[in-house]
C-alpha cells in the first residue's frame, strides 16, 4: 500500500466520521429546538 491511497483512506474515513458524528448530534438535540439552531 502507498502513502497516497492510506492518505485517501484516511481522508474518506474522516469524512465518513464527521458525518456520522454531525447527524446523531442533530438528532440527540432535538428537543424544542429549529433545524440550525446554534444553542451551544
Amino acid at each position: 500500500m502507498d502513502i497516497q491511497s492510506i492518505i485517501a483512506y484516511i481522508l474518506v474515513a474522516g469524512a465518513v466520521v464527521f458525518l456520522v458524528k454531525k447527524f446523531f448530534f442533530k438528532k440527540k438535540k432535538k428537543d424544542g429546538c429549529g433545524d440550525d439552531c446554534g444553542c451551544h
